[in-house]
């Protein structure tokens, strides 16, 4: 029987969320997969709300969401989710993706842009304050200083809390919290995709901030459900990862991965997952979920525990460049 048919729900640790930062789950429930996701159904909202619901009874309190998530669909979604229980609910939002038609165009990172953005968030959400407010991601066309202390007056304002920062390099990252203090990152972390492990989590444990680490299970490759070649139409096709011989490749290397899962009696996503809870007291694994019958399985990921020998085996067979090909994490 696995881990999870014999777990019961219970409060989920909390962990700081960075230096003196406020309390937070140690597992976050990404709600993106709640909205239409490249043009896709968008999920049955009743089911998503009821997730939501389930989340916070559980004691996850962090969701986060993105301003441009099913143009504004999933920030009104958790707004409808989270009315009677705001004081339950950590809400971090991602700003600054521009899309038209499904189609990705850039980032609008101006601060007059910010400040629309903020307006717009606030009342889709139903409240007076976004709890952690962050740029998507950063490029050349604005400094860091600008956006960064755009979103430090809007702390002044009441309309935000904390500042949090998205797939950006050491260098801005420490340029970021020169300027305000950064509560958190907000980065892709998994098995598979280890390279920010050699100047971007350094720097963020030596600052004191917090690490939102999503796509622990690297796409799907970690899953232990996958199989080569992928179907037709399958939008991870457009990544090296998941071709040809990469492909091959690196299913290889997750036999091991659901070789130790049956050994521990989970599946192969709970020590994913549980691989990057290890990784830190400061990293939150991040969570995407739209449905109630995946909340038990991934909170009893939080419970699992390693030996040193079965940490040296992960660490060991995905070492950084074990996995062949990239994806959009490696930009």
């Amino acid at each position: 029987m696995l881990m999870y048919d014999l777990c019961i729900m219970k409060n989920i640790k909390k962990i700081h969320l960075g230096q003196n930062g406020p309390l937070v789950s140690k597992l976050g429930l990404g709600c993106m997969r709640m909205s239409s996701i490249w043009g896709g159904p968008t999920p049955d909202e009743t089911e998503s709300i009821a997730t939501i619901h389930e989340a916070l009874d559980s004691g996850i309190n962090f969701l986060n969401t993105g301003d441009f998530y099913g143009a504004g669909h999933n920030e009104m979604l958790i707004g409808k989710a989270i009315k009677g229980r705001r004081d339950d609910a950590f809400i971090s939002v991602k700003f600054g993706a521009i899309f038209h038609n499904g189609q990705w165009l850039g980032l609008d990172l101006r601060p007059i842009a910010i400040k629309n953005f903020i307006n717009y968030s606030l009342t889709r959400l139903g409240t007076e304050t976004i709890d952690l407010y962050q740029p998507s991601r950063m490029d050349e066309s604005v400094p860091v200083e600008d956006i960064i202390g755009t979103v430090a007056d809007l702390i002044k304002e009441g309309k935000v809390r904390y500042i949090g920062v998205s797939e950006i390099s050491a260098d801005q990252l420490s340029k970021a919290n020169s300027t305000y203090p950064i509560s958190a990152l907000e980065i892709g972390y998994s098995l598979a995709d280890r390279q920010i492990e050699s100047e971007l989590l350094p720097t963020a444990r030596e600052l004191g901030i917090g690490v939102v680490a999503f796509a622990n299970t690297a796409e799907g490759l970690l899953t232990g459900e996958l199989n080569a070649p992928l179907p037709e139409n399958d939008y991870r096709d457009h990544f090296s990862r998941f071709q040809g011989e990469n492909l091959r490749h690196n299913l290889q290397k997750v036999e091991v991965l659901k070789q130790l899962a049956r050994d521990k009696s989970c599946t192969p996503t709970q020590l994913a997952i549980a691989w990057v809870k290890e990784q830190g007291e400061h990293i939150m694994p991040l969570v995407s979920m739209s449905r109630r019958s995946r909340l038990p399985e991934n909170t009893a990921a939080m419970d699992i525990v390693f030996t040193p020998e079965e940490m040296n085996t992960l660490n060991t067979t995905f070492a950084a460049g074990a996995i062949l090909g990239g994806t959009y994490l490696q930009r």
